[in-house]
């Protein structure tokens, strides 16, 4: 089956973003003997578009953009897509809570413009994009079926494989079997991960591909793999799942692919066990990230976001003494933080606490920006951690997000 691809932005023609997007694909889909035919890189014009979809619908029954999805006023896709295809916008409700729920994720606000996102053609077919707020659609006519999806690299690596391929190997009746396993990575960086996977990944039979997803804080390894066996498909999936585990040994924190907050609420309520926060430089970023999977109500109590130290003293009951000869950003105040918020504040049976500097300023030489001290608590007992990590005042937020999280899994998975 040939495939053509539209990559569509502005910023791809001058230059200031290199398409990956369209080599992601190719890869993905070569095992299962499908190929891409064209690549078209276009600019955000309606003229442009418009000539780039009827001409790849012409040659192949499948095409596939990405890009021009997002809620500014350059990104033009849907109301070309609705010029070729027909129908009007509306508004889809499933589209619109999961652009809340993505939003809450990454702490911001909901504002009107990334609101229309919801927004939608009624010719189109919603695939819900688990990690963006600009959602898919699956467009189809006489035969021909035309994909559209965001031009986010991540997002295309994430929903292509899982979401969007298995649907087109659906439906244009190709038996082939896709399967995939996951491996998250933690305390490793990306390039390190490459460098003792690269013998091991050049032996990989050609049925199966492996992707890097790193995210703030970890790296997500999928293993996707192609053939016409299930069983066959399974077995040589699980047992290159057992090659990683033994490659990357503590360093391995889950195979379970699911996002780390719901991983996380699942190991609560398994174990029977509650959790609550305490956050100063995250601002309350982890107790949204927790909240926002389905039936967390069932295991997280509370949240206390002492930003000053006032309110670490007086409510997170902090000793001054301990604030005034360390400082904020230390290990025994965060120590006390998580002991104090699960023992006496909302009594939770596990807490998280974290205090750091995300700058862009208050760091010092002692404590730069990026200084960052974490506390996980269980029934077994409280530890303590000093990170120093790099990026943005928002990416240190979010990496020490999900540094949290993952330090309550691990933790969770010892008991």
């Amino acid at each position: 089956m040939n495939i053509s691809v539209i990559v569509i932005g502005d910023e791809l023609l001058l230059g200031q973003v290199a398409d990956t997007n369209s080599g992601f694909i190719a890869r993905t889909i070569s095992p299962a003997g499908w190929k891409v035919t064209s690549v078209t890189t276009v600019g955000d014009n309606a003229c442009d578009i418009r000539a780039a979809i009827t001409d790849a619908l012409s040659r192949t029954d499948i095409v596939l953009t990405t890009g021009g999805l997002g809620p500014t006023k350059d990104d033009i896709t849907k109301e070309v897509l609705m010029s070729v295809f027909g129908g009007e916008p509306v508004e889809n409700r499933d589209v619109l809570e999961n652009v809340k729920t993505i939003c809450q994720l990454r702490n911001i606000s909901l504002n009107e413009l990334t609101a229309r996102q919801s927004i939608v053609p009624s010719s189109c077919q919603v695939i819900m994009n688990r990690v963006g707020t600009a959602p898919l659609m699956w467009f189809e006519r006489e035969g021909k079926v035309l994909v559209a999806m965001p031009g986010v690299p991540f997002e295309t690596a994430e929903m292509f494989p899982g979401d969007v391929f298995p649907k087109l190997l659906k439906r244009f009746g190709h038996d082939i079997v896709i399967a995939h396993r996951t491996a998250v990575i933690y305390d490793i960086t990306e390039s390190d991960i490459a460098t003792r996977l690269q013998k091991w990944e050049a032996a990989l039979p050609s049925c199966l591909h492996l992707a890097y997803l790193p995210v703030p804080g970890y790296v997500r390894l999928r293993l996707d793999a192609f053939g016409d066996d299930k069983n066959t498909i399974d077995r040589l999936l699980d047992n290159k799942l057992e090659d990683l585990k033994t490659i990357f040994g503590r360093n391995l924190i889950t195979t379970d692919p699911a996002p780390l907050q719901e991983i996380l609420i699942k190991l609560l309520k398994e174990k029977n066990l509650t959790v609550s926060t305490a956050e100063s430089c995250t601002g309350g970023r982890i107790a949204a990230t927790l909240t926002s999977v389905p039936g967390a109500s069932a295991v997280f109590k509370g949240s206390v976001v002492a930003y000053s130290n006032e309110v670490k003293q007086n409510v997170l009951l902090v000793k001054k003494e301990s604030i005034d000869e360390y400082g904020a950003v230390s290990l025994p105040v965060v120590e006390q933080m998580a002991d104090n918020i699960a023992l006496n504040v909302v009594k939770s049976d596990c807490s998280i606490a974290v205090s750091g500097i995300a700058g862009p300023g208050g760091g010092t030489d002692l404590k730069p920006v990026g200084t960052v001290c974490i506390a996980v608590h269980t029934p077994q007992g409280t530890t303590v951690n000093h990170h120093l990590l790099t990026g943005n005042r928002n990416r240190i937020i979010e990496r020490t997000t999900n540094i949290a999280i993952i330090k309550l899994i691990k933790k969770l998975n010892k008991i």
